[in-house]
């Protein structure tokens, strides 16, 4: 370093000495008068100057013919390279100067510039580790994905570019859209380096896509142990693929294991909806309702949701309508002003047919949140206090044309999705899922495709046929027979549907699903 910085020194007042000397010479009238060896010669202004960069010149040579005695007297001494050494410092340096401009081409979106700068260097000097991956990436910007191929092949070939020659790769089939070769390639990656945060990244979605929940598991663990995600994402993410485990197991008939996933998800994240309804069914199906009751009340208490009422109802499904509102204090008394828990204390309501309690749940809901499930809620609230056909109607007209209320809508795209998933079906994003309000939606949400009342007649007057979603929470929260009074309001409401909607007769499933539209 001090000898770079004595050379730069010297070399700027060499120059400026030239320089000075230049300008005196010129502004000179005699010019220059050498005497040496008994002859004197006198120059002019202008040949004093050629004279000074002859003289230069002649240094220079001097310089390089010295450096070549020098190395000369080297190998003699026993020096094998010291020749190749002095030729190859001039390759050498024009070598680096075309890696360097390959770069800024390759820099600059200039792929052919690139290649060729790659080309270059490498006649020069000799090093595919350098050479190779800049011509690998300059034929890739070039759409050249061949040459690429070729090239990062070569690169896997040898143990100190083998790494970056899986990794470029890698993407290129994922740029193809082969995710099975990418998986392959993304493992071996993996074992080479565990702790590179694109390729755990990479690793992590492609195992997801694949419902290698385990796989990505132990992936997952590998980012919290480089201190690459904090922990409180980690135990989201874990119970995400937890759940997600568990869900494969439930379809494959395993129920011991599935329970088991579900109530580990749960744990790692109360905040999980679906896997706090899984594991809370978990603890019904093995004879443990209060583990279970505790657990959704839990996770009320964090977000309420219509699913975590829907598996509330399930502990205790052949109870009466005032048992059941007495049991769903535990619910209803948690986040009063939430929407959800008006909703619900409205729904219980009017399954016990108090419509006074129903429109004092409700309180201010339709003028702050008028979805589409306050507004039939209010139509079926207004029917059974017996107001008039122009109110009733007028509630329902607004259902129709409302808002379809929080669904599970992804972060990253804003794609709405009738269930939750891990994995966004239009993005292909990992836990990006939210129950928030979609901007625009035609999908009416989960848990509120009917009023409880209206569903618990549909179905009593279907000899309790199923309904059209059974993971719902009204239908749930009714599962006794209404009175006459109710079984009359939910046949007019009901009428009042269709003849909004014009069904055909023939297609009497419509005007229930289309009412909590």
């Amino acid at each position: 370093m001090l000898w770079s910085l004595l050379k730069i020194i010297l070399f700027v007042a060499v120059v400026a000495a030239l320089t000075l000397g230049a300008g005196y010479i010129m502004e000179s009238q005699g010019g220059v008068q050498v005497t040496a060896g008994g002859y004197e010669i006198n120059l002019g202004p202008l040949q004093s100057v050629i004279a000074v960069i002859a003289l230069v010149v002649a240094l220079y040579v001097i310089f390089k013919l010295v450096a070549l005695l020098v190395a000369v007297l080297k190998f003699i001494n026993g020096d094998d390279t010291a020749i190749s050494r002095y030729f190859d410092r001039n390759r050498e340096r024009k070598g680096y100067q075309a890696l360097a401009e390959g770069m800024l081409a390759l820099s600059s979106g200039e792929g052919k510039l690139a290649m060729a700068k790659a080309q270059k260097a490498d006649r020069y000097l000799h090093r595919p580790t350098l050479t190779n991956l800049l011509t690998a990436q300059a034929a890739e910007m070039s759409g050249d994905t061949r040459k690429a191929e070729e090239i990062y092949k070569t690169l896997i070939q040898h143990d100190d570019t083998r790494f970056v020659g899986i990794r470029g790769m890698m993407k290129l089939k994922l740029a193809k859209g082969d995710t099975d070769t990418a998986l392959q390639l993304a493992e071996r990656a993996f074992k080479l380096k565990p702790k590179h945060p694109e390729i755990q990244d990479t690793l992590l979605q492609l195992q997801a896509a694949k419902h290698d929940w385990k796989g990505a598991r132990q992936t997952l663990s590998a980012k919290l142990k480089g201190g690459d995600i904090p922990r409180d994402v980690y135990k989201r993410r874990d119970a995400v693929l937890a759940l997600s485990e568990a869900k494969d197991i439930f379809s494959e008939d395993k129920p011991i294991e599935a329970r088991e996933a579900a109530i580990a998800s749960a744990k790692g994240s109360p905040d999980l909806i679906p896997g706090v309804c899984m594991a809370a069914r978990a603890y019904i199906a093995r004879g443990e309702p209060k583990k279970a009751a505790r657990l959704i009340k839990k996770a009320w208490s964090v977000e309420p949701h219509p699913d975590l009422a829907a598996t509330f109802a399930e502990i205790a499904p052949n109870e009466t309508p005032a048992e059941r509102m007495k049991r769903f204090r535990a619910l209803t008394g948690l986040r009063t002003s939430h929407r959800e828990t008006r909703l619900l204390g409205a729904e219980l309501a009017l399954v016990a047919e108090d419509f006074p309690e129903a429109r004092r749940a409700m309180g201010n809901l339709v003028d702050s949140d008028p979805d589409a499930r306050v507004l039939t809620v209010m139509a079926a609230i207004a029917r059974g206090e017996g107001a008039p056909e122009q109110e009733v109607r007028g509630w329902l007209a607004k259902a129709l044309v409302a808002p379809r209320g929080p669904q599970w809508v992804c972060d990253a795209c804003g794609h709405a999705h009738a269930e939750w998933e891990p994995i966004c079906e239009n993005c292909g994003g990992f836990d990006t899922l939210s129950w928030t309000t979609p901007p625009h939606s035609d999908r009416p949400a989960p848990g509120s495709d009917m009023l409880p009342l209206i569903v618990g007649v549909l179905e009593e007057d279907k000899g309790a046929a199923p309904a059209a979603d059974p993971d719902t929470a009204p239908e749930v929260l009714s599962p006794n027979p209404p009175t006459p009074e109710g079984k009359a309001a939910a046949e007019a409401t009901r009428a009042e549907v269709e003849d909004a909607e014009e069904v055909p007769a023939d297609n009497a499933d419509e005007p229930k699903k289309e009412a909590a539209k």
